[in-house]
């Protein structure tokens, strides 16, 4: 159980590498790193994204198979080669009208801290850095690239009442 009133969530922030795939990235034969992506993760994004709530991708990763990714689950807000959060975060809370205490934020590593230190709910996989894991208010038992998005997006619904009552649900 996450301990927030996630009645009040109205946004979702996600790191990448070690959040939404695991944080061993194989390299392939160009030196190019292959991701992977967790496909409930994505089921709970899309149906978020439908549901009217602001996601966003802020890494500092510089691959565009990220971009694609998360665009085809209806995500416009993606960040690549983010080196520093913390700016980028706050003019996204800004630009879409959001109070911080109305996102989460979930990171990884030291680069996330500051971000989430200013988001209202601040979350860190099992396997985050001991630095993370001491911002976040909640360390999830599931490790990044494991269904962190799922639990936390579909925890969330669930609380607000919005998780499977509709139609839209049922498909992609």
């Amino acid at each position: 159980m996450i301990p927030y009133d996630l009645k009040k969530l109205r946004a979702f922030v996600f790191d990448v590498d070690g959040v939404l795939s695991p944080n061993m990235v194989p390299i392939d034969a160009d030196g190019a790193p292959a991701r992977m992506a967790n496909v409930k993760d994505g089921y709970a994004m899309q149906l978020a994204v439908k549901h009217g709530y602001k996601l966003c991708i802020l890494t500092g990763a510089d691959t565009e198979s990220v971009r694609r990714r998360y665009s085809l689950l209806g995500i416009q807000d993606i960040f690549l080669k983010a080196g520093n959060k913390l700016p980028i975060f706050e003019q996204w809370v800004a630009d879409n009208g959001l109070e911080f205490e109305q996102v989460a934020y979930c990171g990884d590593d030291v680069p996330d801290i500051l971000c989430m230190r200013r988001a209202g709910l601040s979350i860190a996989p099992a396997d985050a850095s001991t630095d993370a894991k001491e911002a976040a208010k909640y360390v999830s038992p599931i490790a990044g690239g494991h269904g962190i998005a799922r639990d936390l997006i579909e925890e969330t619904m669930r609380a607000q009442g919005q998780w499977l009552h509709v139609d839209t649900a049922y498909g992609w």
